[in-house]
């Protein structure tokens, strides 16, 4: 039998934690404790707390912070009815319950397995997450007001605001300490924030280079295995300890943490199911129950070693990039209201706290990048037509670190290669005013360092008219 733990020990953590609503690490919980404890055992007991639900978990590994229990009123009726508050989401009785289920101590849970049954009844265009009301609405507030243009075209509008919201927010639920404005430091100018894990870092450039490849592919992209595997590759680069996992279908048993759920463990079912979800998806014709379904049936299998429900953020923005919606950045979704809606699904398969969750969440997300969008400007289409050209020439003349003189030549090369005769003259203009207007505020649109472009900056600066620099001494 399992010696029992010292209430006296615990209730002197749980005074602690108290003390700090807004969360504590453990080694500040230590140091609150005059070291009574040793970061060992210490680990244990709060373990226990957060299983016995006397305090609360957010976060993961070194960052993970402890929170006392939600108070007693949280959550209660605002007077309209039928509908509660969880955290700022206004939810549905339904999604009520689910919270009252998943808030009970983990103990008192019910060990759940993977229910094939939940998604076997899924009937594409016939069965719907979504009511009729919501994609209605859904579509007016999502819908830019720019007419019908090619895939892709709004998300490569605002592509710099979303790198930023969307890696943020989608990081930050899983626990990521970033900053807004760390995240703008690091995906625009290449600087880690001071005093966090690379591993956080790691994260949110991951999340760039995952949505630069759903915008700048966004033609080609699909609810296919080509698309989501390559999203896991890029979504869980260098954070796994197995080399080879990311973009590969789960091969071992896995658990969820704070949770009475069990995924799948048998790869030939992983693969299976995987393979039914995005044929499933597929067949959907509306961008909205599309983007759910997958928000709740990719986490739900599990399908991958770990990120599985970042995989689920970024994959429901497939189908609103490919008609041009607005995407969905998650702004402003408390953390601990989106995982307990995750708990949901995996316990009980009950999706109402999760689609409160997605229709709050895309309200507040469309609303922010309408303004983003609004602040732009119209867009040259000449511009929208020749933007990977503009790109990547652009880069050239940085990397090679060229003069003047040798970047007029450049320039004018690309347009007799690659741009048809009627409209080379446009295309060398907007491309010198381009160069011309490079500075340190800009030039990461380009996917340039700050090294790389101080290096072709001092040639810049340095060779007046001449040609190509000499080589860095």
């Amino acid at each position: 039998m399992a010696k029992p733990m010292p209430e006296q020990e615990l209730k002197a953590i749980e005074a602690v934690v108290s003390a700090h609503p807004e969360g504590i690490a453990i080694q500040d919980i230590q140091r609150a404790l005059e070291g009574e404890i040793v970061l060992r055992t210490l680990q244990y007991r709060l373990k226990h707390l957060v299983d016995e639900g006397r305090l609360v978990k957010e976060g993961m590994r070194r960052w993970a912070r402890y929170l006392p229990p939600p108070d007693e009123h949280e959550g209660k009726a605002l007077g309209v009815p039928g509908e509660e508050l969880a955290g700022e989401v206004p939810i549905s009785r339904p999604a009520a319950e689910i919270l009252k289920h998943v808030r009970n101590p983990v103990r008192s849970r019910k060990p759940v397995g993977y229910e094939r049954a939940f998604l076997d009844a899924y009937r594409p265009n016939d069965t719907a997450y979504l009511s009729g009301e919501e994609r209605v609405h859904l579509q007016e507030v999502g819908t830019p007001s720019s007419g019908k243009l090619p895939a892709g075209t709004f998300a490569k509008q605002i592509l710099n605001r979303m790198l930023i919201d969307l890696s943020w927010n989608s990081s930050r639920l899983e626990g990521n300490t970033y900053s807004l404005l760390d995240t703008k430091r690091l995906i625009e100018f290449g600087v880690e924030a001071e005093g966090k894990e690379q591993l956080e870092a790691q994260m949110i450039l991951n999340h760039k280079n995952a949505i630069e490849f759903l915008v700048g592919s966004a033609k080609e992209i699909g609810i296919n295995r080509h698309t989501i595997l390559n999203l896991h590759a890029l979504l869980a680069d260098n954070l796994l300890a197995d080399a080879e996992a990311p973009g590969r279908l789960r091969w071992m048993e896995i658990g969820i943490e704070k949770s009475t759920f069990h995924p799948l463990a048998v790869p030939q079912l992983i693969e299976e199911c995987f393979d039914q979800i995005l044929a499933t998806a597929d067949a959907i014709t509306d961008p909205f129950e599309q983007a759910f379904f997958l928000m709740v049936q990719l986490p739900y299998l599990q399908p991958f070693d770990d990120v599985n429900k970042r995989v689920s953020r970024l994959a429901a923005n497939i189908p609103l990039i490919k008609t041009n919606m607005a995407p969905l950045s998650f702004t402003e979704v408390p953390a601990k209201t989106y995982t307990e809606a995750m708990l949901g699904v995996y316990e009980l398969n009950k999706i109402d706290l999760l689609k409160d969750v997605f229709v709050w969440a895309y309200e507040r997300s469309a609303l922010r990048s309408a303004a983003v969008r609004q602040s732009l400007g119209e867009p040259d289409p000449f511009r929208l037509k020749y933007r990977a050209a503009l790109r990547d020439v652009i880069r050239t003349i940085v990397l090679e670190r060229l003069g003047r003189t040798a970047t007029l030549t450049c320039i004018a090369a690309w347009a007799e290669k690659s741009v048809k005769a009627d409209e080379r003259d446009r295309f060398r203009e907007v491309v010198e005013n381009e160069v011309l207007g490079l500075h340190e505020g800009n030039f990461a649109r380009y996917q340039i360092k700050p090294s790389q472009f101080k290096a072709w900056q001092d040639v810049w600066r340095a060779v007046g008219t001449s040609g190509r620099s000499l080589p860095e001494k």
